[in-house]
């Protein structure tokens, strides 16, 4: 038994609430339960109750034992005074106020049905790695639908925080804002803080003024990127360094540094010049991205934005001084999918909220055209019948076990809760 099941009894009001009584075998009406906050102090603030004939207002505070108050010593601190219910399972010792008047106490588990009971320790029983692996494809379509929205939009909050704060940083330059997000996208995980890094230590404004030199974009990714720090023999490295010296000469630009970008355990399409001449060629293409970006809403346009490849000298080099046989190397479309979940998505979420626009529907719908993840994470919930059709699916997926299941919140979830019904 845990204090979150009493949270969620009470909340709820999962239990037979019509003949209460107090341990004292006062009756107790419950008129509001208080609001859930999670903050310090009380677990319920703002209740309503009558014991008796008095009516109170005032926070419950609930807990597996009475004792468990001066366990935590709540009868040190203050903010626990405007205590008017004591909510327990088990009842082992009375609880007074500083003034010496005790404190009401309800029982819960003896209001609790056996069922309810049952339905939790089956819910939180030992699991292999989801505590609902065995119900969950059972759940009620209408439920399990709204949850995956739910899990969604919470998933791209969390996403959308990274634009807020670069929005800070560039004083609200939506331009530089992408930019940065579409570099540490491009260097995925292993490279993605060195792209980002790299990204933040060239001032938008020369992008924009550089763009429609692709030796000049590709000499300031490839310089602040610490990839031409060293000295080679091959011409074009020399054109790279030449231009970049000039360039930071120019605007008067400093060596910030960046992490060293990795090569290795990378496929060579992944290599970190490849994906940087790629972004090279996606601003040198696209002059207004941002503002292109903002209003794509399907999938076959972004792919036609996103159309881009290598600069010439990397068709057939994924290393300096170092040829290979030619490939166009195009960015692909597993590749774009990963920009429009991790990139596209967020910022147009963010971009609308500041902008008072409401586009859940239409980015719902953008997701629905984009392939599922594959993940280990989204195989195993194939596993479980939950066989993913799209983005938007998968993305749901990942919230729900990162934010719910790998934390044991299973009570916060609507799969839980519902599961906790029982039939």
């Amino acid at each position: 038994m845990k204090e979150d099941f009493l949270h969620y009894l009470w909340k709820f009001k999962k239990f037979d609430t019509l003949n209460l009584k107090t341990s004292q075998k006062e009756e107790l009406l419950i008129i509001k339960t208080g609001d859930y906050l999670e903050l310090a102090g009380p677990d319920f603030f703002n209740a309503q109750i009558t014991i008796g004939n008095q009516k109170w207002a005032g926070n419950v505070e609930i807990h597996l034992k009475s004792s468990d108050w001066y366990l935590h010593h709540h009868e040190r601190d203050s903010a626990y005074e405007n205590v008017i219910l004591h909510v327990v399972w088990e009842h082992d010792t009375e609880i007074f106020r500083k003034d010496n008047t005790e404190i009401s106490v309800l029982i819960l588990k003896d209001y609790v049905s056996p069922e309810t009971i049952s339905n939790y320790y089956a819910l939180t029983s030992p699991k292999s790695w989801i505590f609902c692996e065995k119900q969950i494809s059972q759940i009620d379509d209408f439920i399990f639908k709204n949850w995956q929205e739910r899990l969604f939009f919470e998933r791209l909050e969390r996403k959308s925080k990274p634009v807020y704060d670069l929005l800070e940083e560039t004083n609200n330059d939506w331009e530089a804002v992408l930019f940065c997000l579409l570099a540490k996208n491009f260097g995925l995980n292993t490279n993605g803080t060195s792209f980002l890094q790299m990204a933040k230590a060239i001032p938008f404004s020369i992008i924009r003024k550089e763009s429609f030199t692709l030796l000049n974009l590709e000499s300031l990714l490839f310089g602040c990127a610490g990839l031409l720090d060293s000295e080679k023999e091959d011409v074009y490295f020399k054109d790279l360094k030449f231009a970049y010296f000039y360039i930071i000469h120019k605007y008067q630009l400093e060596k910030n540094y960046v992490e060293p970008v990795q090569f290795f355990k990378h496929r060579p399409d992944n290599f970190p010049t490849i994906r940087l001449s790629q972004l090279a060629n996606l601003y040198q293409k696209e002059q207004n991205l941002f503002s292109k970006i903002i209003t794509l809403k399907s999938v076959k346009d972004i792919y036609e934005v996103f159309d881009v490849s290598v600069s010439l000298y990397w068709q057939n080099h994924f290393q300096f001084d170092k040829e290979s046989p030619k490939k166009a190397k195009k960015l692909s479309k597993s590749f774009v999918d990963l920009l429009i979940i991790n990139t596209i998505i967020p910022i147009q979420f963010a971009y609308a909220k500041v902008m008072g626009e409401e586009i859940s529907e239409d980015l719902i719908t953008l997701l629905d055209e984009v392939s599922p993840e594959k993940n280990s994470i989204i195989e195993k919930f194939n596993s479980f019948g939950l066989k993913s059709k799209n983005a938007f699916e998968t993305q749901s997926l990942l919230q729900l076990k990162n934010e719910y299941c790998n934390k044991n919140h299973c009570l916060k979830c609507a799969i839980g809760t519902e599961l906790l019904k029982g039939d």
